[in-house]
């Protein structure tokens, strides 16, 4: 297990019941303090991807405990027994994550999802964009404690230009009225260019009117947020519109994505393909389709089962990866046919790639068990891609040179520039 979990909770029933939960669903282990002077050493001694803070601790009895922890920079959530509405809200005007009661086993599975929605949240960066500086930097302490990267900027056209260089931003907070270029405006820009399933928009404003809320969803803001509002509120709304764009992502992945290897599929691979091509229509960028097959596949089905096919298949997906840039497309067909397209590459090293790819495959082996493993080669069939002739053209070029390669003995790689 790698990161730690601290829970500080004086009813040891609780503490355990809640420790055995947190255990049993996350993979983090959880300590166990009953006091704050053995929270003192648990935090002396090592670092918490989280703490869960008893606001009354025998040695502790007025909150303590969290003064303590926001001093040692821990991220907490406060575990209280009290409903007094005034005490909450003095609670949460610290620098907490949440206040959640002790009233059940509820509450319990709502910190399991709240611990693995901050573990998630740390591979999300937000964009905050607004011209108060206070407020830009009380919204980067909130979001940091959700385990958000943050970026601030004080305008929309501060943030068009901060998207074109951070492409990887999930999230856009904007007010509405700002010097330059307004919240409204930064909207329309953002969805000229990225759509809801790529980019979610959280617009923020003291502006009362109901038209500019509509104006905001009408024009592509996912959700809007009336100022002054709760730290939970805010919380709730961004945890939301984080994990809408989650989903999204997950249905629209496996739509693209092959489903034994993570690969794109065929469907998939020309879009890409096209894309790609539009791109680099008015340049003089070259690029290489190559067409791959494993040799013998069926003799290795029949002779170790599909269960062990499917292991080989996995196998070579992994090697088309690592030998490949990011950049490049790697798909596969289905069976054990696969399609690279090499980007932005002359024909003699897209040659020498094509057969580092082989012989990677032919140093490889997969084991089966301490007695048994399989080796196993591929062909390639591949081609510079020529503008003249259409996409699948280029593909059935690529698909006759795999051809001549199996027929020609397999384990090589046949290439026409």
């Amino acid at each position: 297990m790698g990161e730690k979990i601290l829970i500080v909770e004086d009813n040891k029933t609780l503490a355990k019941l809640i420790a055995k939960k947190l255990e049993s669903a996350l993979d983090m282990s959880v300590d166990v303090a009953y006091t704050m002077a053995e929270a003192k050493l648990f935090i002396a001694r090592y670092n918490y991807f989280i703490a869960l803070l008893d606001v009354n601790l025998p040695d502790a009895p007025n909150g303590e405990i969290i003064d303590f922890a926001i001093e040692k920079k821990i991220h907490s959530i406060v575990l209280s027994a009290t409903i007094d509405k005034n005490f909450r809200q003095q609670i949460l005007k610290k620098n907490i994550i949440d206040y959640v009661n002790k009233s059940g086993v509820e509450d319990i599975n709502y910190i399991i999802q709240m611990v693995q929605r901050l573990q998630a949240n740390k591979n999300h960066k937000i964009l905050v964009v607004d011209d108060a500086r206070t407020f830009r930097h009380t919204m980067q302490k909130m979001l940091e404690n959700l385990f958000f990267k943050v970026i601030t900027v004080a305008h929309g056209e501060e943030a068009i230009n901060m998207l074109k260089a951070q492409p990887d931003i999930s999230l856009v907070l904007t007010d509405y009225t700002m010097p330059v270029m307004d919240g409204l405006e930064l909207t329309r820009e953002i969805r000229k260019t990225y759509s809801k399933s790529e980019l979610s928009i959280l617009a923020l404003s003291a502006n009362e009117n109901e038209e500019i809320t509509a104006l905001f969803l009408k024009h592509g803001a996912n959700d809007y947020i009336n100022k002054p509002f709760s730290k939970e509120e805010f919380s709730c709304r961004v945890n939301n519109a984080i994990e809408a764009l989650e989903n999204i992502q997950t249905i629209t992945n496996y739509a693209n994505r092959d489903f034994l290897t993570g690969l794109f599929n065929r469907r998939h691979f020309f879009t890409e393909l096209h894309g790609y091509i539009d791109n680099i229509s008015a340049s003089a960028e070259q690029f290489a389709i190559g067409m791959i097959d494993i040799d013998y596949f069926k003799k290795i089905n029949d002779k170790y089962g599909h269960d062990t096919g499917d292991k080989i298949i996995i196998s070579l997906a992994n090697i088309l990866r690592s030998s490949t840039s990011p950049y490049d497309i790697v798909a596969r067909f289905g069976g054990e046919e696969f399609c690279i397209v090499l980007k932005n590459i002359n024909p003699n090293s897209a040659e020498e790639i094509f057969n580092r790819i082989k012989e990677n495959v032919e140093k490889f082996s997969y084991r089966i068990n301490d007695d048994v493993s399989i080796s196993f080669t591929i062909s390639i069939g591949a081609v510079l891609f020529n503008e003249e002739e259409s996409v699948e053209d280029n593909i059935n070029e690529a698909d006759m040179m795999l051809y001549k390669a199996k027929n020609n003995g397999r384990n090589q790689v046949l290439f026409e520039a």
